[in-house]
């Protein structure tokens, strides 16, 4: 009966041992996130799933398991780039994550002006992509053109806009200090920076890390990942192992 319950004790050291070294890999490392909307279409896609760089902008208390009230800064802060796939708390709930593109830093003016994004004032480059893709608004496909915008003379990446209906004009919105701007890349189907009072600027201590890889990515709307007789039409062979 001693041998049974020292195998017991033993069993139960291994799985608490193994349970906090898999938190601190979540917390200090890497931590998987599933895409579940089509928002940052056609960069991410419904279903991929990603590993997030836990250490890219340092830590806060979100970047631990429910978020305890430990800091209230970060801390071994790296300032993050213009163009970063970013995943982030929204500010709203300091609890649901969301992943976007950062495009504003504490003090910059963004504006949208006749459909185009303008900068400090500045422009943003966009042409036209040669890419042909479906471009989704949650379930359903949308009609947009695909552009490869250039946030500067060296970050290129593509964006979706409605062929009918797209975003025109915005208010300038002003980044606060401390805080950061957020865009979707399916610019006309995507809830960021934009929305004020369920999204807005993003603090500092909400982001949790930058986007590094798709490790595995299933169209979930051509079957379940589960259903090994449909997985050879939902599986998504070629975006396996992409780096973002």
């Amino acid at each position: 009966m001693n041998k049974f319950f020292s195998v017991v004790i033993d069993n139960l050291k291994t799985l608490f041992y193994a349970l906090i070294i898999a938190i601190l890999i979540r917390s200090l490392l890497f931590q998987p996130f599933y895409i579940p909307s089509s928002s940052m279409e056609p960069t991410l896609l419904i279903g991929d799933r990603i590993f997030v760089n836990k250490y890219s902008y340092g830590y806060s208390k979100h970047s631990f398991p429910f978020s305890p009230p430990i800091m209230s800064d970060r801390i071994f802060f790296t300032e993050p780039k213009k163009g970063d796939l970013v995943v982030f708390k929204t500010p709203a709930d300091n609890r649901t994550d969301y992943i976007k593109r950062l495009v504003g830093f504490p003090g910059d003016k963004i504006q949208f002006k006749d459909g185009d994004l303008f900068i400090n004032e500045q422009k943003i480059s966009k042409n036209k992509s040669e890419l042909q893709t479906e471009i989704r608004c949650g379930e359903r496909g949308i009609e947009t053109t695909v552009y490869e915008e250039q946030l500067d003379t060296q970050i290129t990446h593509l964006t979706a806009y409605l062929n009918s209906g797209s975003i025109k004009n915005t208010d300038v919105y002003v980044v606060p200090s401390g805080h950061y701007f957020m865009l979707g890349d399916n610019r006309d189907c995507s809830k960021d920076s934009r929305f004020l009072s369920s999204v807005g600027f993003i603090p500092k201590e909400n982001l949790v890390g930058k986007a590094s890889i798709i490790f595995f990515s299933n169209d979930t709307l051509k079957g379940s990942m589960f259903n090994i007789f449909n997985l050879h039409r939902s599986f998504r062979l070629e975006r396996l192992f992409k780096t973002l």
